[in-house]
């Protein structure tokens, strides 16, 4: 039994990023668990709905807002260690965690270039020695990182799914929520739904939405080519 570790959103301009931990032997995981890319939606529901019901498996998920992402005093790859750390934490903190041996083995897929600077960062935070919190009354961790652990990891590869559907039931709330509008897409900034929303949303309000990272170029874009239009009709 190990803990695998991975986010979701990292690059859309709508919603927040979404980070999650599983606790579990491989054997107990739905035979099929993948990277979530590579699984059709329907599928990534019914594995996170079979891995949450396993038993001696431990679940965390994290939310990382657009207010957090926007701040001027961080970074995605921090802010990634940040997310996947507090979902390990949670995982860790559970009756699942209680009985394993120390330090506990933890599979990372690296939100860094380097491998090893992610996997010291992300040990850092969870034994809470970095910034993401100050208690330490888990038990040592034993972290490794590396790309495209989410493929090659079968415990990596269930967290990608949980934190694949964690967010997108978000989005689903942030797409009910402007239900006024012709639906929010997927939120990345290459999807022309997406982009229709927040167009739109800056014509009615002259400010894109709270659901939007401000701090995306897109926002930039969507916002200067309004002003543009507004000194053209004038």
């Amino acid at each position: 039994m190990y803990l695998g570790v991975d986010e979701a959103g990292k690059g859309p301009v709508l919603g927040p990023m979404v980070a999650a931990a599983v606790l579990a032997d491989p054997s107990v995981l739905p035979a099929d668990v993948d990277d979530s890319k590579r699984l059709a939606p329907a599928r990534r529901e019914s594995i996170d709905e079979a891995i949450r019901a396993t038993d001696r498996v431990a679940v965390g998920v994290a939310f990382v807002e657009p207010a957090e992402i926007d701040r001027p005093d961080t970074d995605m790859n921090t802010l990634t260690v940040r997310g996947q750390a507090r979902a390990a934490r949670a995982a860790l903190g559970g009756a699942v965690a209680a009985d394993l041996d120390e330090p506990v083995r933890v599979v990372a897929d690296a939100g860094d270039t380097s491998e090893s600077r992610f996997a010291r960062r992300l040990g850092e935070f969870v034994a809470g020695t970095g910034s993401a919190t100050t208690d330490t009354d888990l038990p040592a961790v034993d972290v490794s990182a590396a790309h495209g652990a989410d493929e090659d990891d079968p415990v990596v590869g269930a967290a990608s799914v949980v934190a694949k559907v964690a967010r997108d039931e978000r989005m689903a709330a942030v797409d009910a929520e402007y239900a006024a509008y012709d639906g929010v897409g997927s939120g990345y900034p290459s999807d022309p739904t997406t982009r229709s929303f927040l167009r739109a949303h800056v014509d009615d309000h002259g400010e894109v939405p709270d659901c939007a990272r401000r701090s995306w170029a897109t926002c930039d874009d969507v916002l200067a080519a309004a002003e543009q239009s507004g000194l053209d009709e004038f």
